[in-house]
């Protein structure tokens, strides 16, 4: 998959909690979900993000609870991909069965800021920012991970596979 985007950008420990606060969690309606997404760290994501936008966290992107709200709430606001430093192994799970791609690039991230403009290609794990020219290397989606994303999700994978 091959996706081009702004970056939103955000630092190491993102937990679930700051993602979709819990006072939000009394609905499992994307589109409710997506209104909220980030409120409690950056107020002007929900309300300014374009789909195709490109979300870049730290270090363990995604800690705290097992909700599977959170990339939910990011993939219903339109974000196709997001890439950390590093992402807690529960949040890239249920990334991968709601169908977010979650790229890791270890410290790489650093050089990826705020309003850059990136092409990111999950069949290969290059990421190219064409704001500085710069280019990184996360490891590529595995093929069934890919499929999974291109169904939407792990229930439509599974779906697909029945038919």
């Amino acid at each position: 998959m091959k996706l081009e985007g702004k970056v939103w950008r955000y630092g190491d420990n993102i937990d679930t909690d700051v993602i979709i606060p819990a006072r939000y969690l009394n609905t499992f309606d994307p589109k409710e979900l997506a209104k909220h997404c980030m409120v409690d760290i950056d107020e002007s994501f929900a309300p300014n993000v374009k789909e195709g936008d490109i979300m870049v966290g730290g270090r363990n992107f995604g800690c705290g609870s097992s909700r599977e709200h959170a990339p939910v709430a990011i993939k219903a606001a339109g974000i196709p991909v997001v890439i950390a430093a590093s992402f807690a192994r529960i949040f890239y799970r249920n990334g991968i069965n709601i169908g977010l791609p979650l790229l890791e690039i270890g410290s790489d991230v650093e050089k990826i800021k705020a309003g850059d403009k990136l092409r990111v290609d999950t069949a290969t794990g290059t990421i190219e920012d064409l704001t500085t020219g710069d280019v990184f290397h996360a490891h590529p989606l595995p093929g069934f991970v890919q499929d999974i994303a291109k169904a939407g999700g792990l229930i439509n994978y599974i779906k697909g596979q029945k038919d």
